[in-house]
Parts: structure tokens; C-alpha cells; sequence
């Protein structure tokens, strides 16, 4: 069922996204994880080849030495098997996992830990085949998965068909010569030209395929409008999240300030504790708006800014309190100021009018 069939029409907050991302949930494509392990593990096998079979013949060497040996408990024959083992299969699964870590982090942007994904959960447990058949058959996503596994396979037939078919006759000359060792050679450079080709289709593959999960996690993720207003009020009420938005404010305030002050039409001090600057735009605005306000140190900064640049300035302390309480930056004057803010512009004109008289 589509977010917009179940009443969610609003895209996921930045809040609602970084939980998510703290409980693991991101966008992210298991086939980039996977393309990469594929391809630096074919890198590794070229470029260890060589080393490796010479290590598989010394290995078989060291058995068949020993194979009338009637002691199969010689723990010298268990010990060459795991070194040999070891030596070969560490440098290998080192680089998958490194891909594979990589893989990861390139998509979730950073390293995220969260033991939210592992918690033991009853519901999952209990099979849902309806569910099941609908997400992985009937649904865009399912089809999409199903198309991208038969283009794989079908990508791997024709690219290790056309290879083989390539080399065939090459690999048919060397048997038929009795050089066991350069067939074995062709062999293995068929196969990692294969592996390559694949990896790096399977690689482009996985692109489009990270912007499907990305779409389909902010699918999930989208709110209702009654969840908007909640989400609002939680984080109002949060003194961290209170906390950033004033700092964020004051950052404004800051840069905002001189050209707010510059442009207004009175200042309204307190004298000293408050200042809010108005500015009335007749053709824009129904009423007066405070465009800057500031306390203590940026109440001086803007009576200062005021003076310098010639701006009325107007006592009124219960005046000034209220309006810097009540009203944002930015947001027009409520009715119930009115008449004191009618009462400032008048005695502003007046003082206008004397002056040029």
C-alpha cells in the first residue's frame, strides 16, 4: 500500500530521518555492498593467482610425499593443510571485507551502530505469507527485484558465452599439445575476465538500484499531517532541540540586524533590556512588522545601529517587553498592540512634521 493510500502525504522531517538513521534504517543497496566484494575479490585472485597455485601444488606435493605414510593421525599433515589454508584464504576474505565495509559506509554516509535491527522480535518470526508475496511479487519494488535478478543471470550467460567462445579454440590447441599447466592458465584468465566484466555490470547495476531503496525509504518514512503537528510539538517542548534553534536564531539575528535596523521605522527600547525594531510596508503588510529584536548586549547594539543611522527611538517599557515576548521575528504585530503601535506612529509623524517645519 502507497504512504499516500494510508494518509501519509508529508515528506519525512530531518528529525524523523536521524531517528531512523539511529535505529539503522537507511537507504541502502545490498548490491554495491555485494558488486564490490565481487570485484576486489577478482582483483586479489588475479593478482594472487600465480602465488596460489603454487601453493596448491606444494600442498599436494607434501601429501602425495606422504601418502604411503601409515600414520594418519600426524598432526604434521593437519597443521601443512590449515597454513597453506590460511595463507590463501586471509588475504582474500581481508578485501571482502573491507569492500564490503566500504560498501556500507559509502551509503549510509558515515559509520552508524545502532543494536535496534538485532532485537529479538516475535512478529517477525510468525510468516506472513500475503505480506510476503505481496512486497517481493505484486508491488513496483518486487517486480523491479525480479527483472534485476533475471537481468543478471541473463548478463552472466551471454558475457560467459561470448568469453568462452572467444577463447575456446585457444584452450583446445594448448590441451591437445599436452600443456596441462598453460590450459589450466587459459582457464583461469577466461574465468577472471568473466568475473571482472560481471563485477563491473553488476556494479552499474547497483546504482539504480540504491536510488530505489533511497526512494522507497523515504517512502516508508513519510508522515501524516497530524504526525507533522506532533513532531512539531515534541521537539518545541525538547531543550536541546530549543537550545539549537536559539543559537541558530541568534546566528541570524547577528548577520540580519544592521540591514533590518537601517530600514525600519522606529526602534522600541525598553530602554535598556529590550529593543525591537518595526518596519511597515502599507502596500505588503496589514500592520507593522518586527523585522530585529534583541536583550541586554544586542538591545545596546541595535539602539547604537538606530542612532547612527538616524532611526526614531521610543521609550516604552511595557511595550517593548511585550512585543519582544510575544512576537517572532519576521511576524506581523497582534490586534492587541494596535492601538500602542498607532500611538508610536503618530507621535513618529509629529515629531516629522515639527522637524521639517
Amino acid at each position: 500500500m502507497a504512504a499516500e493510500d494510508e494518509g501519509r502525504t508529508e515528506e519525512p522531517s530531518e528529525y524523523r530521518l536521524e531517528q531512523a538513521r539511529k535505529e539503522g534504517r537507511v537507504a541502502k543497496s545490498q548490491e554495491i555492498a555485494s558488486s564490490l566484494v565481487l570485484l576486489f575479490g577478482v582483483i586479489v585472485l588475479i593478482i594472487m593467482g600465480k602465488w596460489m597455485l603454487s601453493q596448491c601444488i606444494g600442498v599436494l606435493n607434501f601429501y602425495f610425499s606422504r601418502c604411503n605414510n601409515p600414520d594418519v593421525t600426524d598432526a604434521n599433515l593437519v597443521t601443512a593443510f590449515f597454513n597453506a589454508f590460511l595463507k590463501m584464504i586471509i588475504p582474500i576474505g581481508g578485501v571482502a571485507v573491507i569492500a564490503a565495509f566500504l560498501g556500507n559506509i559509502i551509503q549510509t554516509k558515515g559509520f552508524i551502530f545502532s543494536l535496534k535491527p538485532i532485537q529479538p522480535n516475535l512478529s517477525k518470526i510468525v510468516p506472513k505469507f500475503g505480506e510476503y508475496f505481496r512486497k517481493t511479487i505484486f508491488s513496483g519494488t518486487g517486480l523491479f527485484n525480479i527483472a534485476k535478478s533475471i537481468g543478471k543471470v541473463t548478463l552472466i550467460v551471454i558475457i560467459g558465452y561470448l568469453t568462452i567462445r572467444r577463447n575456446v579454440f585457444d584452450v583446445v590447441e594448448v590441451i591437445s599439445n599436452g600443456q596441462i599447466l598453460s590450459a589450466v592458465g587459459k582457464i583461469a584468465s577466461i574465468a577472471a575476465q568473466i568475473l571482472v566484466i560481471v563485477a563491473v555490470l553488476f556494479l552499474v547495476i547497483s546504482i539504480p538500484d540504491y536510488f530505489v531503496h533511497r526512494r522507497e525509504h523515504r517512502e516508508t518514512l513519510k508522515m501524516t499531517k497530524q504526525e507533522v503537528k506532533q513532531e512539531f510539538k515534541e521537539l518545541e517542548g525538547d531543550p536541546e532541540v530549543k537550545g539549537r534553534l536559539q543559537q541558530m536564531q541568534r546566528q541570524l539575528l547577528a548577520q540580519n540586524i544592521p540591514k533590518a535596523v537601517k530600514e525600519a521605522d522606529v526602534v522600541i527600547t525598553n530602554p535598556t533590556h529590550f529593543a525591537v525594531v518595526l518596519k511597515y510596508e502599507q502596500d505588503v503588510d496589514e500592520a507593522p512588522k518586527v523585522t530585529a529584536k534583541g536583550e541586554d548586549q544586542t538591545a545596546l547594539y541595535i539602539k547604537r545601529l538606530a542612532a547612527e543611522n538616524g532611526i526614531p527611538i521610543q521609550e516604552d517599557r511595557p511595550l517593548a517587553r511585550g512585543l519582544y515576548t510575544d512576537v517572532q521575528i519576521g511576524a506581523i504585530i497582534p490586534m492587541i498592540y494596535y492601538k500602542a503601535i498607532s500611538l508610536v506612529y503618530a507621535h513618529i509623524r509629529q515629531n516629522s512634521n515639527e522637524n521639517v517645519n
